[in-house]
């Protein structure tokens, strides 16, 4: 499977060599000390690298495959959902049969801690872990590849053109294939890039370029061989809430949003260290195609991501706060907010949250927070 090698995860017997390389790369270093540590990592930074590099080499001394290093970083996820996070709570697990992989298709709102979420679920309910796809974007320094790639993540090379993109979706198709014929689950987003306006909508263009991997079936046919389980990940406080609203008010004033080098790497950081409240992960159904049209299966995989997306207060307050600045007129969502209950912590902690938020930013931080309920009002008038 030589031609796996420039995209897929690092194998058993490459794990050690990249961990000795990792040990001794200082901007690593300096981040897993910043991790454990920020206040003193920027006060003694020498000592902080020294004290992590010892922590590290301790941790990392048994690690000699894919399953040890899998169970080193579940102990970090341990750490983060103990600092970041109030309640971490799944449904729908009973859907997934033992014995059965499957693609996990989720909405987009996090960089890494979507599908580290679903991974974290899966490992402790016994089942295999994730391979996950990571666009070549987001791996500008080589520690994060490396990082990545230990992780069980593989390449989506987005950077390519031409015919050198088509091979290499192709490529991609065909190792997403391999991988649940050969016994692994895998995580996709529903779209390149997070949705960054609270709105989950899966590109018809990704089911093209799943199913490209068997060109010999129908799309459908060769969709229903990856088992597709929609799953909705739904944060009650959207750590990069700040970070996209400050790209989409730029999208809306300049037309474009310029990133330099440390965007996605301020977004990955951000997003893992800062507070989350409850986060929940609803697993959908396996999808049952009868149809070729991307556009339609598209939809089936919208509606169980809105189906399972678990409103929080914060969706409320933000949707209450539009109505009272003349942003939002719906009936139906006027009705809805009355009738929710809403917590007074939880508005304390919210309106915290969002009172250093610059004006210009407000808007479109509160409807990052309120599409979500919309769309399911909108969802729940249509039936």
């Amino acid at each position: 499977m030589e031609k796996f090698d420039a995209i897929r995860p690092y194998r058993d017997e490459e794990i050690r060599k990249v961990l000795e390389r990792l040990l001794i790369d200082r901007e690593f270093i300096d981040s897993i000390a910043n991790f454990f540590h920020p206040r003193l990592s920027s006060f003694i930074p020498p000592l902080m690298r020294w004290l992590a590099r010892s922590k590290l080499r301790s941790q990392l001394k048994n690690v000699h495959d894919v399953r040890s290093m899998q169970d080193v970083i579940a102990d970090y996820m341990d750490k983060m959902i103990l600092d970041t996070t109030t309640k971490l709570t799944h449904s729908g697990m009973e859907n997934l049969e033992k014995g059965r992989n499957y693609l996990f298709i989720s909405n987009h709102r996090d960089i890494t801690m979507d599908p580290a979420f679903v991974n974290y679920m899966l490992y402790h309910a016994g089942y295999e872990t994730l391979q996950i796809a990571i666009g070549d974007n987001l791996l500008k320094k080589p520690f994060v590849t490396d990082l990545m790639r230990l992780n069980k993540s593989f390449i989506v090379q987005r950077s390519l053109k031409g015919r050198e993109l088509l091979q290499a979706l192709k490529t991609l198709s065909e190792y997403i294939h391999h991988c649940i014929h050969s016994g692994q689950n895998v995580w996709i987003a529903q779209r390149e890039g997070r949705a960054k306006d609270g709105i989950d909508k899966t590109d018809p263009a990704l089911l093209k370029m799943l199913a490209m991997g068997r060109r010999e079936l129908s799309l459908g046919d060769s969709l229903s061989e990856l088992h597709l389980v929609p799953v909705a990940i739904s944060y009650e406080f959207d750590a990069c809430d700040i970070l996209k609203a400050e790209e989409l008010h730029a999208i809306e004033k300049d037309g474009s949003f310029t990133k330099n080098e440390q965007t996605d790497i301020h977004s990955i950081v951000t997003g893992m260290i800062g507070f989350k409240g409850h986060v929940h992960v609803g697993f959908g159904s396996e999808l049952e195609l009868n149809s070729d049209e991307p556009e339609l299966i598209a939809e089936l995989i919208d509606e169980q991501i809105l189906k399972n997306y678990r409103l929080s207060d914060a969706n409320y307050i933000a949707a209450e706060m539009l109505k009272e600045k003349g942003e939002l007129f719906d009936p139906a969502l006027d009705a809805a907010i009355k009738e929710k209950l809403i917590s007074e912590e939880v508005r304390e902690v919210f309106l915290e949250r969002i009172s250093k938020t610059q004006p210009t930013l407000m808007k479109h931080l509160l409807f990052g927070y309120a599409n979500p309920l919309i769309n399911k009002l909108k969802s729940d008038l249509e039936l």
